[in-house]
């Protein structure tokens, strides 16, 4: 996200309507990327989001339709494994 503000925002209604557990709202970092010809410069919050593979699909459409960049960075990482108790955590969490 472009800024702390917008980056909280998206948590708390991502959360709320039950598509993430749990986010965390990483340190400024600054990005350099080629965009339609030109390098940008950007200062951006990146985010990890915590969902699971039913919730993907519903989660990306709401980061998209909520995100103020044309193209969002989005990138999804299977999780193989972890502490179980914080798995079951996560999707109970998503559970409507």
């Amino acid at each position: 996200m472009p800024d702390e503000a917008s980056a909280k925002q998206l948590a708390e209604t991502l959360i709320t309507q039950k598509l993430a557990a749990c986010i965390n709202l990483l340190s400024p970092c600054q990005s350099i990327y080629a965009w339609q010809g030109n390098i940008e410069h950007a200062s951006e919050i990146p985010m990890l989001i915590k969902t699971n593979q039913s919730q993907y699909d519903a989660l990306e459409a709401a980061i998209i339709k909520a995100h103020p960049y044309e193209l969002p960075e989005i990138i999804s990482i299977h999780v193989n494994g972890g502490l179980p108790r914080y798995l079951q955590w996560v999707n109970a969490q998503l559970f409507i």
